[in-house]
């Protein structure tokens, strides 16, 4: 079972990958993986190094299974801002595309942070929950090490569908960190499966995000997942991370697929 620093190490823009049954999620490839990927893709694929990646528009199309291949195209280079395209091929079926931002940092007089703080203790205060041993759940939770600090669990029936959970990966050493919190920031279910109360197929569909810090330090990390509108079988949700100090560090959106 390859780990995300083996996985990324022995990655190579050029020649696709088979992704391991380990970084998996039923059919297809786990979301979070495959966006780390694409990123990594557009970083060995570009002529230079790259400014910090700020945001990505993520659009999972179909099962990303079989060989994967990335196609990354720069749109645009400006003086601060690079826009690249990366498209993901499974078995030459188009499986997702992402629209990815880097951008230089720039001085500016407009600083404020209104995120609030969250009740939540540090990783240390709760215990190891391993998600990997339920029935349900897909074989890629297998590289992280979670555990649940508030919130509801899965399939609790929870009127209220938030998850709030410290994650940490078992190993991305050398790994730049963006790529490692992008590769992480997916590991928790869709929120709205905390309203399920019996197992039924749930699906992203679409993933938006903003790095706030570009450069996270740490291990663990809070993840922070809540459906705000569920109907007609979508789920739309709002998505944090914080690092340990309660900095929020990313943000996202996910529009869910709902089964049930």
């Amino acid at each position: 079972m390859p780990t995300l620093s083996e996985l990324l190490s022995s990655f190579d823009v050029g020649q696709g990958l088979l992704l391991p049954d380990s970084w998996r999620q039923g059919r297809t490839a786990y979301g979070g993986i495959l966006s780390a990927l694409g990123v990594t893709a557009a970083m060995q694929q570009h002529a230079g190094p790259l400014p910090p990646l700020r945001s990505a528009q993520v659009t999972f199309i179909g099962p990303a299974a079989g060989l994967l291949r990335f196609q990354p195209v720069v749109l645009r280079e400006g003086k601060s801002v690079v826009n690249i395209a990366v498209d993901v091929y499974a078995d030459d079926k188009l499986a997702a595309r992402l629209s990815l931002v880097f951008g230089r940092a720039r001085e500016s007089a407009i600083v404020h942070d209104f995120a609030g703080e969250l009740p939540v203790e540090g990783p240390d205060a709760y215990r190891d929950f391993n998600m990997a041993a339920l029935p349900f759940a897909p074989a890629f939770t297998s590289n992280f090490q979670m555990r649940p600090a508030g919130g509801a669990m899965p399939l609790s029936g929870a009127e209220v569908p938030e998850l709030l959970t410290w994650v940490r990966h078992l190993d991305a050493r050398q790994v730049d960190p963006a790529v490692a919190l992008v590769a992480m920031a997916d590991a928790m279910p869709p929120a709205a499966f905390a309203s399920f109360t019996a197992a039924a197929p749930i699906s992203s569909i679409t993933w938006n995000f903003e790095l706030l810090d570009t450069a996270p330090q740490g291990e663990w990390f809070l993840l922070r997942s809540f459906s705000q509108h569920a109907r007609d079988g979508y789920s739309s949700q709002d998505m944090q991370v914080r690092d340990v100090q309660g900095r929020v560090v990313m943000r996202g959106r996910q529009s869910v697929a709902v089964f049930a």
